[in-house]
């Protein structure tokens, strides 16, 4: 396995970000992985999924989103945003060129990142792996944050808690059922940080993902 640290720029305007590329020995595929709402890629999930991934032979590219590069409280904006998962696509297609390319992300990182395919369908992203989608606000039942999921013609996994406030079940069963490349794998007592008692819920997400990609290459 390696490790390297990089710095990319996302445009003359927004500036550079910070980027961690992990690669086990024989790679399957890479994943550009995009970090939540509430923490930056070093924060404990993020760094033990990145690790737990390369030992099941998946790269990852995580990265900062500008917001928790310059330590501000506040998301970036979806435009922000998407040009970012734009320059770690190209920088995950350049370090690992021979690999397939999926999109990963916590939270507000795989929504962002599947607002950006969605506009993009022409991009060779094989598919798309949500570590919690953040289908709603807590208390605030809805699904419009799923609306544009309809125009992604890649497959999707979705990793859902069933006590994750910002996706009542019922409602993330219900959108996933209606988008055909979709699947949907439940945490069961799993809250969105995936905490679900001692239970060890990391290694399911990695089991899961790793079953779901293996298929996919197949």
């Amino acid at each position: 396995m390696s490790t390297q640290s990089l710095k990319l720029t996302v445009s003359p305007a927004i500036g550079t970000v910070s980027a961690k590329y992990i690669a086990p020995d024989k790679a399957k595929c890479i994943f550009t992985l995009a970090h939540g709402a509430g923490a930056g890629m070093d924060h404990s999930f993020m760094e033990t999924l990145a690790n737990a991934l390369s030992a099941a032979g998946i790269a990852t590219l995580r990265f900062n989103f500008p917001f928790a590069e310059g330590k501000k409280g506040r998301p970036d904006t979806p435009a922000v945003a998407h040009a970012t998962i734009e320059a770690v696509i190209t920088k995950a297609r350049e370090l690992a060129p021979k690999l397939p390319l999926f999109a990963a992300g916590k939270s507000f990182g795989g929504r962002m990142s599947s607002q950006y395919l969605a506009a993009h369908p022409n991009n060779t992203v094989n598919g798309i792996i949500f570590y919690g989608f953040p289908l709603h606000p807590s208390g605030k039942p809805s699904t419009e944050r799923a609306d544009h999921l309809k125009a992604l013609k890649i497959p999707m996994l979705f990793l859902q808690g069933s006590k994750d406030t910002l996706a009542t079940w019922e409602l993330i069963e219900t959108v996933c059922a209606s988008l055909k490349k979709a699947t949907l794998v439940k945490l069961e007592g799993a809250d969105h940080s995936f905490k679900a008692g001692k239970k060890d819920v990391l290694s399911l997400l990695v089991d899961e993902t790793n079953k779901w990609v293996e298929k996919k290459l197949k």
